[in-house]
């Protein structure tokens, strides 16, 4: 009998409730939900940081984000992942993904893989959605002039930004480009096709292919095939252009921005149908090659997206939502006879080991969660809390100024959720149960037992991110960092 392979798919920005098999009411991921019912499905799956450079090392290492310092993206030369530990266990690797530059060679991420395939040569560049006309040309200079003298009063700067924003939807208008030619990064199919062809090329050995899909990531640009799917025909390239350009602004308040928000999420939601679509054309040629029931499924996120439930957009780390941490998560085995709810919370460090103990391969010693996977399959799975982190406000990570800041940390179980801003020096407790939303933070001498409980799991966690730090680890990623600094250092000069 053939060992069980491994099939990963992280979808960028899903959230848990825009899947139907987790209660989302619009139908935009039938595929998904008819095989959740002979899957495990999470009803609290929670990441261990947000956004992608916070989320990734504990999905692939089973280590949090911090772990190793604020000054280490990614993983680190030579850290053990999940990848490592199924190559070396004479499993064939593969890695289709989208795009995501946090995702690249240059974060480690490739480690394992007897094929990476990152997309980051693609000629999907992309289209500013908002043209800038930058350069010493004399229409730019007054333009950053008149900038410069409308801001001496809020008015006439927002009667500036919304000048300068109608000019460019007049401008883009002139281009008449297509939502192919507007997306960012290349489209679920693309990748599926590319996965398929390499699973038709193995023979009968054990395999580990990992899938990151961008199609609900911002900009919102989904093919026109899946709008009209979802009801959604007469969505036009143009419109869906003006839709994101708005929607970018940061000259307007929530306000101005919930009159389009239910077109925004109709491009959001027609991106995770196109995933669910394309995932079903995986799962074909994985019955075509009688390879399905020897593979574990498993599809999740690496963090949701936020549309102003608390004001915000997109998922910048400024806080951790419910709406960015909690994630879908479904795990389809053949050793699953109809669909099994597990109603515990799960953090996405432990999901490394458990997969790994699903196939009956070793965990690496280094990984810092647990294989929970004989306690999934038996119902038992435990409700211990979870921790998600991130630094405060680091949109850049690879400015050195944007990584060391203050952290964000949250301490999450089933019924309350503890946020510590280490900038402000304070905790806001959450009762989920009664405050879904996470409107009101419950007052400091309410249920005192419940944060003292939460605080002591946050002190636990930074001591151990603290005294157990690889250091061996930590001097390898300086050093890449290094190489790497070196080496763009040389190119410059070379060009110049």
């Amino acid at each position: 009998m053939r060992r069980h392979s491994l099939v990963l798919v992280t979808v960028d920005c899903l959230r848990a409730d825009h899947v139907g098999f987790q209660g989302y009411t619009s139908s935009v991921t039938p595929f998904l939900d008819s095989l959740a019912k002979n899957s495990i499905v999470f009803s609290d799956a929670v990441v261990a940081g947000a956004p992608t450079y916070f989320s990734f090392p504990a999905i692939m290492a089973s280590r949090y984000p911090l772990g190793l310092g604020r000054e280490v993206l990614g993983i680190a030369p030579d850290e053990p992942t999940i990848a490592t530990a199924l190559q070396r266990s004479g499993y064939v690797t593969a890695a289709f993904l989208a795009g995501n530059p946090y995702l690249s060679p240059r974060f480690g991420y490739d480690q394992g893989f007897d094929k990476f395939h990152d997309f980051l040569d693609s000629s999907l560049s992309g289209v500013s959605t908002i043209p800038s006309p930058l350069g010493n040309s004399r229409f730019s200079r007054w333009n950053r002039d008149l900038e410069a003298i409308t801001a001496r009063s809020r008015l006439t700067a927002a009667a500036y930004h919304e000048f300068y924003f109608r000019y460019c939807q007049w401008r883009s208008a002139s281009e008449d480009l297509s939502l192919d030619q507007l997306r960012r990064y290349p489209a679920a199919d693309v990748l599926i096709d590319r996965a398929c062809s390499w699973l038709k090329g193995l023979h009968d050995q054990p395999f580990f292919l990992w899938i990151h899909l961008m199609d609900p990531h911002h900009p919102y640009y989904p093919p026109q095939e899946a709008l009209s799917s979802i009801g959604m025909s007469n969505m036009s390239a143009r419109r869906a252009r003006f839709l994101n350009s708005f929607w970018n602004r940061g000259d307007v308040g929530p306000g101005r921005l919930r009159r389009h928000k239910a077109e925004i999420l109709s491009l959001y939601d027609a991106g995770v149908y196109w995933v669910d679509k394309q995932l079903s054309r995986l799962v074909d040629v994985l019955h075509q090659m009688q390879r399905w029931d020897e593979t574990v499924f498993v599809v999740t996120a690496d963090h949701g997206e936020e549309f102003l439930e608390h004001g915000e957009r997109y998922h910048s780390p400024t806080n951790l939502p419910e709406q960015l941490i909690h994630v879908p998560l479904l795990v389809h085995s053949s050793e699953v006879d109809g669909m099994m709810i597990s109603n515990g919370l799960f953090s996405l460090i432990h999901l490394a080991p458990t997969l790994l103990g699903a196939l009956g391969i070793d965990v690496p010693n280094t990984f810092q969660g647990t294989d929970f996977w004989e306690q999934v399959r038996a119902g038992t799975l435990s409700n211990e809390p979870a921790v998600a982190e991130c630094v405060d406000g680091c949109n850049n990570p690879l400015e050195v100024n944007d990584r060391i800041r203050p952290r964000i940390l949250a301490v999450r179980d089933l019924d309350y959720k503890l946020v510590i801003r280490f900038s402000e020096q304070k905790d806001c407790l959450y009762d989920l149960k009664n405050d879904p939303a996470e409107c009101s933070p419950v007052p400091s001498e309410v249920l005192t037992a419940e944060r003292i409980r939460l605080l002591k799991v946050a002190g636990k966690h930074l001591k151990t991110t603290i005294t157990g730090r690889n250091l061996d680890l930590v001097s390898r990623s300086r050093l890449r960092d290094l190489r790497h600094a070196i080496d763009l250092k040389r190119a410059g000069t070379l060009s110049s």
